[in-house]
């Protein structure tokens, strides 16, 4: 999950304990948070438009998918006029911090990493602010992590 940190930061999360991660409007990362996204997950958590841009920290999925409500909320920043109670169209979902890395692993680093070439966060163009990740990956960045620690 990609946010930016001067609009909700792993730092955020830490001080609230955990959030609803509102506010997607686009179908297929609402899709992939809808579809694939199970109480219990891990999720990374991902700064754009930072210095560095890179995966900050562990989240978990505490609340499976339900309807996003601020759509409908005519005085909310995230309003859709398409989008109502009986039309819910968009979904979040709550998330829990985990951890916090000790050094955020830079979007230019993880790009070097062989076992990391097919992550969908590393593909040109690639902007979705809920993205898949293979568990192989995720067991890389955890090690990434690890190392960066030591």
């Amino acid at each position: 999950m990609k946010s930016e940190p001067d609009v909700y930061s792993i730092a955020d999360l830490q001080r609230d304990g955990h959030t609803c991660w509102d506010g997607v409007r686009n179908y297929q990362a609402r899709n992939f948070m809808r579809d694939e996204m199970r109480l219990g997950d891990e999720i990374l958590f991902y700064h754009s438009n930072a210095q560095p841009m890179g995966i900050s920290g562990v989240a978990k999925v505490v609340r499976e998918a339900y309807p996003d409500h601020t759509a409908w909320d005519k005085k909310h920043h995230h309003y859709d006029p398409k989008a109502s109670p009986d039309n819910p169209l968009w979904q979040m979902v709550d998330i829990r911090l985990e951890r916090i890395f000790a050094q955020p692993l830079a979007l230019d680093a993880l790009r070097k990493v062989p076992e990391l070439k097919g992550m969908e966060l590393l593909r040109k163009g690639s902007r979705l602010s809920v993205q898949p990740v293979r568990a192989s990956e995720f067991d890389t960045v955890l090690k990434l992590a690890c190392k960066k620690t030591k």
